[in-house]
């Protein structure tokens, strides 16, 4: 089932796979990509129902070029209203990257009746994020290090010499695989949104960010979490786990899965890994709410 729903600002274009169980409501990343890189999370609609939507201004959603409309504040009440035309009155929350942060913000600001949290990639602090990927960009090759500067230094970012080298930090700790699923790369090409990642993030993935993200932390929150909740990170992710690491400890009983062999996309490069993972961790939430 699909078709579209009001949201502040326009409309929303969502997917339900499957039905029955306690539904799980997929947020993807960016601010701008479109789902379709999340999309093997609907392999769990054996079990429930799987829900995707492309938010506002990204993949089959209406993309106004309004840049007061790409806000932490309006993006929170686009979720809520997604939540609000489903019905949903119970139901799991997965978020990946800035979706990661969208779903830790709704549950903080709203108390939604969430069966539990599912946190990939998303660590609670925006420098400490951008200070660590930074380590990381020093890492790559001084011919490519030096391309990134250069470019940057010159704001030359639709330059391909510096997309070829910014390519390079991606197959390293965006996503490992050697060859992109079509929905990542659609989800970075045609789905992607530029007007709410330049707006709220910046024209650099590395900082510093320019956008109304800047100074985005919600460490001191976390222990507010009272959900069950599980924190999943790729070993070679651009956000460390290390942070992450941090992140569980912050919340009283969650749980973190670190996949060896990925990076920021482990749904995508350890797929059946992910999925058994974040099939048993719902199984075992759903269980301990029942009394089973």
């Amino acid at each position: 089932m699909e078709g579209r729903i009001s949201v502040p600002g326009g409309s929303v274009w969502y997917q339900v796979i499957g039905e029955g169980g306690i539904p799980l409501l997929c947020l993807h990343g960016g601010p701008g990509m479109a789902h379709d890189y999340i999309a093997n999370l609907g392999d769990l609609a054996d079990e429930r129902a799987v829900i995707f939507y492309d938010q506002l201004g990204c993949g089959r959603s209406d993309r106004p070029e309004d840049p007061s409309l790409w806000t932490f504040e309006r993006s929170v009440a686009e979720v809520a209203a997604v939540v609000e035309a489903l019905a949903l009155d119970r139901f799991h929350l997965f978020g990946n990257s800035w979706g990661g942060w969208l779903a830790t913000q709704y549950a903080l600001d709203l108390r939604p009746p969430l069966a539990s949290l599912v946190i990939s990639s998303s660590p609670p602090s925006v420098a400490r994020a951008v200070r660590e990927m930074n380590e990381l960009r020093m890492q790559l090759p001084s011919d490519v290090e030096a391309v990134i500067a250069d470019h940057e230094a010159r704001s030359c970012f639709a330059c391909p010499e510096y997309t070829a080298a910014i390519m390079v930090f991606y197959k390293r700790h965006l996503c490992r695989l050697d060859r992109w699923p079509p929905g990542v790369e659609y989800s970075m090409g045609e789905g992607f949104g530029s007007g709410p990642y330049l707006t709220m993030w910046g024209p650099s993935e590395f900082g510093p960010v320019t956008g109304n993200l800047d100074g985005w932390d919600v460490t001191d929150r976390l222990g507010e979490i009272s959900v069950p909740t599980l924190l999943t990170v790729g070993r070679h992710d651009e956000m460390w786990p290390s942070h992450m690491a941090d992140m569980q400890a912050a919340i009283p009983g969650s749980e973190l899965a670190v996949f060896e062999n990925s990076s920021h996309m482990a749904f995508v490069e350890e797929r059946d890994a992910y999925l058994s993972t974040v099939r048993d961790f719902l199984h075992r939430v759903e269980a301990a709410a029942s009394g089973a």
